[in-house]
């Protein structure tokens, strides 16, 4: 059964040692419900593919309090200081490459309290929207329980946040190319980039 924990510290501590341990939590963002694994536990992956019924070939981004809090092993590059001072946190996933390989991972930091505070409490989260792959949206954390209801031995808990706004996904820059590359247009437009980073 997925438990209800309150968006306070002490749920959130709940919240971020369910995560620590292999848990799947699900929360408010900026804009839709997002359900995350700690990006301590690569392990799980494969558990939050499984709970949305996602397609294993689609990636799932990392979200992050700040530049400062992105695990080792990523090229931090002057472009991605700026654009993170500048968009950071809101509407802006940021792809970097590894520092040592082909690879690339997205990044972002959510303009929410209460997503902000469980990084801060659990660490960096691999999290995507809490619904099942190709249904509509979750707003609310009943729409969650709704939306996981025949899966709620997957699901560890939901904090709730409240109802969130829902809107347009966030926009999403690749930097692992020079000039930097939009490959999701987003709130943010490639006028606000370009003023910020030279665009390809």
């Amino acid at each position: 059964m997925t438990d209800r924990l309150p968006s306070t510290p002490p749920g959130l501590a709940a919240a971020a040692e369910l995560l620590r341990g292999g848990g799947l939590v699900a929360f408010p963002t900026d804009t839709v419900y997002g359900v995350a694994c700690a990006a301590s536990r690569p392990d799980r992956v494969d558990a939050l593919f499984a709970l949305k019924r996602r397609p294993a070939e689609r990636r799932i981004p990392m979200l992050v309090a700040g530049i400062d809090s992105l695990p080792g092993g990523w090229r931090v590059d002057h472009r991605a200081r700026i654009l993170a001072e500048r968009f950071w946190p809101g509407a802006l996933t940021m792809v970097l490459p590894a520092a040592d390989g082909d690879a690339t991972q997205a990044f972002r930091a959510p303009d929410h309290s209460v997503a902000l505070g469980l990084i801060q409490a659990a660490g960096p989260l691999f999290a995507t929207s809490a619904n099942v792959s190709d249904e509509p949206d979750t707003l609310d954390a009943d729409d969650v329980l709704i939306a996981f209801a025949t899966q709620a031995d997957g699901l560890g808990a939901v904090v709730d946040g409240g109802r969130v706004p829902g809107g347009v996904a966030s926009t999403v820059l690749d930097l692992s190319v020079d000039p930097a590359r939009v490959l999701r247009e987003g709130p943010i437009g490639r006028e606000a980039l370009g003023a910020v980073v030279e665009l390809g």
